[in-house]
């Protein structure tokens, strides 16, 4: 079921509800109508998961271009 998936991407990426149905669905309610009972069309349901693999993919990729923190610490030239 999408909303297991859906859930499990929200705890994970620490991300509200709206947030998600904003981004993923263009549709803030998204996620409330889903947890209500919606069921989605095949489309909306294979467009949602596409975007959250496409999220994930990104945030992979970030995290792993983050610069390295030096926690104040002063370089030598």
């Amino acid at each position: 079921m999408l909303i297991r998936k859906v859930e499990k991407f929200l705890r994970t990426h620490d991300m509200p509800a709206t947030k998600f149905g904003r981004l993923a669905a263009h549709d803030p309610r998204f996620v409330l109508d889903l947890r209500m009972g919606r069921i989605p069309r095949a489309a909306t349901e294979a467009r949602t998961l596409r975007w959250m693999a496409e999220f994930e993919a990104s945030a992979a990729t970030a995290n792993s271009h983050a610069p390295i923190q030096t926690k104040g610490f002063a370089h030598a030239h």
